[in-house]
C-alpha cells in the first residue's frame, strides 16, 4: 500500500509529490493528460523562468519528479473507494491502494456545451451514477459517453433500471444491451425538469434522467462519489488541505481561488504538510 496517490500531474500535484518525496513518503502520481496548462501558448509570469510554453513547463515538472525517483504514470483514474486502512484507486490499467489520496486534476470542465446543460443540472441531469442512480428505479435513462468511464457508470445504473440509451456524441460504440445514438446532442429540453434530448440529426428522445460520463472523471466527480463536501464546483478543504473525508486531500484549481501556477505550487507544499501530519497520526 502506497503512502500517497496523487491524481494530477500539474503544478499542484507534482509539487505535492516532490515535497512528500523529500519527507520520505512512498508516492505514486497519475495523470490522464498534461492538463489545462498545455492550452497556454506561453507562461511568462512564473518566478525564475523565462517565457516557456505551458506544455514544456508541465513536462519539466514531470521529469523533475521522475528524476527524484517518484513514480509518474499516465493512467486515467476511474474511481476511488474507501477500504480498510485507506483507499482503492481504479485506473484504466489496474487497481492500486494507498493510505491517502490527493485530488489535483485542475478545474472542472463543462462536459456538454449545449443549451439546457446548466438549466437542468440536478433536475434530471447528473454526473454521478453512484450518487443519484437510485432516483431512477425502473425509469427511462440516458447516459452520455463512449469509453471505460461511461461503462463503469452504466454498470451502476443497471442496478436500478434496464430502460436506458447510450449517446456517444459522435464516437463509435456498439452495445447489444440497448439503443446507441451516435448523432451529437444539440440541446437538452424540458420544463421544470429535463424531459427530452434533441440530437443534431433532428431527432427527439424522451428521457426521465440523463447521466453524463464523457472522457474520464474530474476531481469534482471523483469527490462527489466519495461524499466530499463541495461548494459550487470547488472542493472544500481546511487549512491542512484536507477534505471532510479523512485521508482525502485536494489542491490547485479544483479548490478554487486564484487560478494561477504560483498558487497551485503553494497548495502542493501545504498538501505535503497536511498529508505528512495525517500519516503520522495513523501510527
Amino acid at each position: 500500500m502506497k503512502d500517497v496517490i496523487i491524481v494530477g500531474v500539474g503544478p499542484a500535484g507534482i509539487s505535492a509529490a516532490i515535497y512528500l518525496n523529500q519527507l520520505n513518503k512512498d508516492v505514486l502520481v497519475f495523470g490522464k493528460d498534461l492538463g489545462q496548462l498545455t492550452n497556454h501558448d506561453i507562461v511568462s509570469n512564473f518566478y525564475g523562468l523565462f517565457p516557456i510554453p505551458g506544455q514544456e513547463m508541465i513536462l519539466h515538472g514531470i521529469k523533475q519528479a521522475q528524476h527524484l525517483g517518484i513514480q509518474v504514470q499516465m493512467e486515467a483514474v476511474l474511481s476511488i473507494d474507501k477500504i480498510e486502512g485507506g483507499f482503492e484507486v481504479k485506473t484504466t490499467h489496474s487497481i492500486y491502494q494507498s493510505k491517502t489520496v490527493v485530488l489535483a486534476t485542475g478545474k472542472n470542465r463543462l462536459p456538454l456545451r449545449v443549451p439546457g446543460f446548466r438549466e437542468f443540472k440536478g433536475k434530471g441531469l447528473h454526473q454521478c451514477a453512484t450518487c443519484d442512480g437510485f432516483f431512477y428505479k425502473k425509469k427511462k435513462v440516458a447516459i452520455v459517453g463512449s469509453g471505460s468511464y461511461m461503462e463503469q457508470e452504466l454498470a451502476v445504473l443497471e442496478n436500478y433500471t434496464d430502460d436506458f440509451m447510450i449517446f456517444t456524441e459522435g464516437d463509435s460504440y456498439e452495445s447489444d444491451k440497448c439503443m446507441v445514438v451516435k448523432s451529437p446532442i444539440k440541446a437538452l429540453k424540458g420544463d421544470t425538469r429535463l424531459r427530452q434530448i434533441e440530437t443534431k440529426d433532428g431527432e427527439l428522445y424522451d428521457v426521465q434522467g440523463v447521466f453524463v460520463a464523457i472522457g474520464f472523471p474530474t476531481a469534482s466527480e471523483l469527490a462527489l462519489k466519495l461524499g466530499v463536501v463541495m461548494e459550487h464546483s470547488n472542493i472544500l478543504v481546511d487549512e491542512h488541505m484536507s477534505t471532510n473525508i479523512k485521508g482525502i486531500f485536494a489542491g490547485g484549481d479544483c479548490i478554487g481561488g486564484k487560478l494561477q501556477i504560483a498558487k497551485s505550487v503553494y497548495d502542493g507544499l501545504k498538501i505535503s504538510d497536511g498529508v505528512a501530519k495525517y500519516l503520522r497520526s495513523l501510527k
